[in-house]
């Protein structure tokens, strides 16, 4: 089992810049790779970024030049560098962690940017 929270979220206005954290813990050893989605209402949770084991990283289109990944492996946390912040950046943010063939998913954390 491992277990995922998500925190730094927040209300950030446009141009501004966010750091989220996941902290993961369990079975930590077994976990392959870790990303970040985003979900607002009424539309499905969409792929953000993501970092494997070997630091190999992919990003959504809309986040590219402006989204960092990146993984602290002695502290087993992931964290994503969200700079030049835009309104459709909005939504909640979760982490994800494969595991084993088995995904597990934090909470979430809000992020707003105001316009």
């Amino acid at each position: 089992q491992v277990h995922l929270v998500e925190s730094g979220g927040g209300l950030v206005q446009a141009g501004g810049s966010l750091r989220l954290s996941c902290a993961a813990s369990g079975v930590v050893g077994s976990i392959n790779s870790m990303g970040w989605y985003r979900q607002v209402p009424g539309k499905q949770r969409e792929f953000i970024a993501d970092i494997t084991d070997s630091d190999i990283t992919h990003y959504a289109d809309s986040v590219k030049g402006r989204f960092t990944i990146s993984r602290d492996n002695p502290k087993n946390t992931v964290y994503l560098q969200m700079n030049s912040l835009k309104p459709e950046d909005t939504g909640v943010y979760y982490c994800k962690a494969l595991s084993w063939r088995t995904y597990y998913w934090g909470q979430g954390t809000q992020v707003t940017v105001s316009s």
